[in-house]
């Protein structure tokens, strides 16, 4: 876990009284100036000073903590700081100031962290938000903001949250997973990445369908990793996450709105400004509105090879949510209309989802074959099928191909791509 349960009912109360001598007591510019390491040893001394003048006894690992935890508290995210060095944790999510959760491999435990209060929480809130130019209060209790190391934050305070204010924290690992910890970690098969390498070169246009935190924004790094160092990649994102390993890569991001409402940058202005920076390949992190029909024409026009990832449960629900956001630019186009510019620019969906005893999955690899009347048509190549819960409530089931041989076998050819002669045999073990 990363930290301790306190040794002793009034420790909390001992490292508030010395934290708020200690800031008396030292020239907070000059040791954000100095940095961390530099004025750990001075920090140390005053901290003993003070425990002796409380009339605290304390052991050297007592004192030592106290140290820690106060230069925490000047330095870093206070009692969050030990789940933040901890590289097993995933999200953290703050409740409320005395209830605060982790993620570790796709579950959720309660730890013993705490704050001391909603203000002590409030504090160190407004301390992400506005080392990021962002402000959090009655007028303005929703902000997403991002911490030095990449990870992705929201806050959102009352009046909104009935409760106390509430931080979640998504963390991104520092050495993102490779195609290959896919596998080792089950959530595909080596023919399944094969195919979908194979997709990626021959810029087939994929959409990475699931749920939240399902890992759609780790098979987007994946799918990405295939990508040509000589194409150049531009990104689009909400809050930047992706981690593209290539040279040639520019970022987009969004901007909000600021205190007035105004300002705001979405992403299908981004987008829309893209398509003028000569992109070889477009990546957006995820599509969530109106810009769902500027990524389609765009796929529609030669952008071929876009990626992009989107909220929905099945391959299906996918394509439904993408006529809903084309609906959302009010072009008022006819429902087959829509249906058949879904179609010509998707080629492939590749649906992820994290099952309940945490481990994550490709559960369908899919594509579209067109229209039948009115309705898209789609085939699944590859499929994992659940047959039942083990010990430990582990899942259990195996990938499977369905039997149908890709239908961009030929287009896979032509870029150069071989693939076995039997991977789309249904009888074949993954």
């Amino acid at each position: 876990m990363g930290t301790s349960t306190p040794t002793r009912p009034d420790f909390a109360g001992v490292k508030a009284a010395i934290h708020r001598r200690l800031i008396q007591k030292l020239n907070l510019d000059r040791v954000t100036q100095l940095g961390r390491d530099a004025v750990r040893a001075e920090v140390g001394q005053i901290v003993e000073n003070l425990a002796a003048a409380e009339n605290t006894p304390m052991t050297l690992q007592e004192r030592e903590r106290l140290s820690q935890e106060v230069l925490d508290e000047v330095f870093g995210l206070g009692p969050l700081e030990p789940l933040l060095k901890d590289a097993t944790v995933s999200d953290i999510l703050v409740n409320a100031y005395n209830s605060i959760y982790v993620e570790r491999k796709g579950l959720l435990e309660r730890t013993p962290v705490q704050f001391r209060d909603d203000n002590h929480l409030l504090s160190i809130i407004d301390r992400i938000v506005s080392a990021v130019g962002r402000r959090v209060d009655e007028s303005s209790p929703m902000v997403d903001a991002r911490l030095a190391d990449g990870s992705r934050v929201n806050a959102i305070i009352p009046p909104l949250a009935i409760d106390g204010p509430c931080l979640s924290i998504r963390r991104f690992a520092r050495d993102p997973l490779k195609a290959d910890d896919l596998i080792k970690t089950h959530s595909l098969t080596a023919p399944m990445l094969e195919l979908l390498r194979g997709f990626v070169y021959a810029r087939l246009n994929i959409l990475v369908s699931g749920g939240t935190g399902a890992g759609k924004t780790t098979m987007l790094n994946v799918l990405s990793s295939f990508i040509s160092n000589r194409e150049r990649i531009i990104t689009i994102e909400d809050a930047a996450e992706l981690q593209l390993q290539q040279d040639h890569v520019v970022r987009l991001e969004t901007r909000p709105p600021n205190v007035e409402g105004k300002g705001a940058i979405r992403q299908r202005q981004l987008l829309i400004n893209s398509l003028r920076m000569r992109p070889d390949r477009i990546i957006v992190g995820e599509v969530r509105g109106d810009e769902a029909l500027d990524m389609l024409q765009a796929m529609n026009t030669g952008h071929d090879g876009s990626l992009a990832t989107i909220h929905a449960n099945s391959p299906r629900d996918a394509l439904g949510r993408l006529e809903t956001m084309l609906a959302m630019a009010n072009l008022n186009l006819p429902e087959v209309a829509t249906r058949r510019q879904i179609a010509s620019a998707i080629e492939i969906v590749v649906q992820v989802s994290r099952l309940s005893d945490g481990s994550r999955k490709v559960l369908n690899i899919t594509e579209i074959t067109g229209m039948e009347g009115q309705v898209i048509s789609m085939q699944d190549i590859f499929v994992f099928k659940k047959t039942g819960i083990g010990e430990n409530g582990v899942v259990l089931g195996e990938f499977v191909p369905t039997g149908i041989r890709s239908r961009f076998t030929e287009r896979l050819q032509s870029s150069g791509v071989r693939l076995p002669a039997n991977m789309f045999d249904p009888g074949r073990v993954m």
